[in-house]
């Protein structure tokens, strides 16, 4: 992966940077920011109301779901901050034993109206309040800023639609693929020699190394589908939604039986060590087996990733020939491990959990189960969104002219 960085030409690398989450992030809040700043030096009654430009910066994130669901917690939580603060003016006023009792109250007050992480800004603003002279005007001068913060923040997103993070989602997942890929070749250049124990486990610690790269798909494919929700410009968002993460999680079985099936190999190693793992001729029946199962895995990425119908399916027309030559490799090896069975019944629960083991790769790469399991998870999706939200998804059934029986005909199209 880095060789493939740095060989990357200097100004696409700039292009690409401009839609890193980290330079649009810092772009939009600076804007936001700026932008509330001036908007609340008009409004507020405070010479520096800075309340609005920090609203804002908190409030923009990269989607604009995250920028609207973020908007309403903040304002909740300056909201009850406020309140709070003004209860104990009446109350007691500012002491440090009342300071004490407040932040405890704030915070109580924060974890009741469910502000998540803005939990502390509940304290931050009942402090800041009960801390000038005149509660009644800087409070609610307070929230006019918090407000204009958050509109400033949201409008931001509506204004300058936020990017949709499918590519670089779809990026991620194909990186995985290839990397899949890579580490099947090299377990299948394997089994036609003698491989010595320490090298078979090494190729374990690579399969187990994988977790962690799915993980960073899967927080890849998060900041995805935050970006499909509520977005204006994406009319088929959950339907991108469920195809990507649909993808990885049969990618992500995939890397789990590729590390049993690394397992495996070691213990094979270990078994039959100074001895090769296979007879030469199974040995390469093997290889040729693993070669053709790797191919299959980058096409199914890529297939999962395709938007255009008429490339998904050539997408889909290539890992159903690969898929068709892999089951025929496989049936020529079960015949070749079950006539050296008949000779030689050593090692044969390792020889049928390889076996076992690349036959569950081909089935869940399938296309028929692909659609089957993509189709099932559209209709789990619609029906909690019918359960949670009935009456916005008729509104957007009517205004989108499109029912969702043709999303499950677009989902046989496009994948």
């Amino acid at each position: 992966m880095s060789d493939a960085r740095e060989e990357t030409p200097p100004l696409e690398r700039l292009l690409k940077r401009r839609r890193d989450p980290v330079v649009v992030q810092a772009l939009r809040s600076a804007f936001a920011a700026t932008v509330a700043y001036v908007v609340a030096l008009r409004l507020s009654p405070e010479a520096a109301p800075l309340t609005a430009p920090l609203t804002a910066l908190l409030v923009v994130q990269v989607t604009l779901y995250a920028t609207l669901t973020n908007g309403i917690r903040r304002v909740n939580a300056v909201v009850a901050g406020v309140l709070v603060a003004i209860a104990f003016s009446l109350l007691v006023g500012l002491t440090w034993w009342s300071l004490a009792l407040l932040i405890v109250a704030a915070l109580g007050v924060g974890h009741l109206v469910r502000v998540d992480e803005y939990v502390p800004e509940v304290a931050i603003s009942a402090m800041l309040v009960l801390g000038v002279t005149a509660v009644g005007d800087y409070a609610w001068a307070r929230v006019l800023e918090t407000l204009i913060g958050a509109v400033v923040g949201l409008s931001c997103n509506l204004l300058l639609p936020p990017p949709v993070w499918v590519d670089e989602a779809g990026e991620s997942i194909e990186d995985l693929a290839r990397r899949v890929r890579q580490l099947m070749l090299r377990i299948g250049e394997q089994a036609g020699g003698r491989t010595p124990p320490e090298v078979a486990a090494a190729r374990l610690h690579e399969a187990r190394r994988l977790d962690h790269d799915i993980a960073e798909v899967d927080a890849a494919l998060r900041q995805a589908e935050d970006s499909l929700r509520l977005n204006p410009r994406v009319r088929e968002g959950v339907l991108h939604r469920v195809v990507l993460r649909t993808g990885l999680d049969t990618l992500e079985i995939c890397t789990v039986v590729l590390r049993v099936l690394a397992r495996s190999l070691t213990d094979l190693a270990k078994e039959r060590e100074p001895e090769p793992l296979f007879p030469r001729e199974t040995g390469e029946v093997v290889e040729a087996l693993l070669s053709e199962v790797a191919d299959a895995v980058v096409s199914f990425a890529v297939l999962v990733t395709t938007h255009v119908s008429r490339n998904a399916d050539a997408a889909e027309a290539r890992l159903a020939d690969e898929l068709h030559q892999a089951a025929a490799t496989r049936d020529k090896l079960a015949q070749m491990l079950l006539e050296r069975l008949q000779h030689d019944a050593r090692q044969w629960q390792l020889h049928g959990a390889v076996l076992t083991e690349v036959n569950r790769i081909i089935d869940e790469l399938d296309t028929e189960h692909r659609s089957q399991r993509l189709l099932e998870e559209l209709d789990r999706s619609t029906r909690e969104q019918r359960e949670r939200l009935p009456r916005l998804t008729a509104l957007r059934g009517r205004l989108s002219g499109r029912p969702w029986r043709n999303r499950r005909r677009s989902a046989h199209r496009s994948r």
